[in-house]
C-alpha cells in the first residue's frame, strides 16, 4: 500500500477554514481512490469523504456536505479536504487512506498520525 501523510490541521474559530493535504511519502504514477476519515477522542473512526483515482466521483458524509470539498492534483500525488464553516463538533484527528468505492471504505486497518483539528472559540 502507498505511504500517506497528513497534513494541514491546527486551530481555527468556529465558521473558520482549513484545507487538508494528503500526500504520497513518494511519487508515484500510479493513482487511488482516497478517504477522509477522522477521530474524536472516546468516538469512533468516521468517514467523512472520499474521491475516485480519477477525480470524478466523490462523497460526502452528511454531517460535511455543503461545507466541506474534496479534490485532487494527480501531478503531486495529492488529495485536498477543503473545510469550510467550521463547527466544534469538527474537532478530531483527521486520517486519510486508500478506500474502496462505493461505499469508501478503507483497504487497510493500519492508520498513520494523522493531523489534528481542533474547532475552537
Amino acid at each position: 500500500q502507498v505511504q500517506l501523510v497528513e497534513s494541514g490541521g491546527g486551530l481555527v474559530q468556529p465558521g473558520g477554514s482549513l484545507r487538508l493535504s494528503c500526500v504520497a511519502s513518494r511519487f508515484t504514477s500510479d493513482y487511488y481512490a482516497i478517504g477522509w476519515f477522522r477521530q474524536a477522542p472516546g468516538k469512533e473512526r468516521e468517514g467523512v469523504s472520499c474521491i475516485s483515482s480519477s477525480g470524478d466521483v466523490t462523497y460526502y458524509a452528511d454531517s460535511v456536505k455543503g461545507r466541506f470539498t474534496i479534490s485532487r492534483d494527480n501531478a503531486k500525488n495529492t488529495v485536498y479536504l477543503q473545510m469550510n464553516s467550521l463547527k466544534p463538533w469538527d474537532t478530531a484527528v483527521y486520517y486519510c487512506a486508500t478506500v474502496r468505492l462505493p461505499f469508501c471504505s478503507p483497504k487497510s486497518n493500519y492508520w498513520g498520525q494523522g493531523t489534528q483539528v481542533t474547532v475552537s472559540s
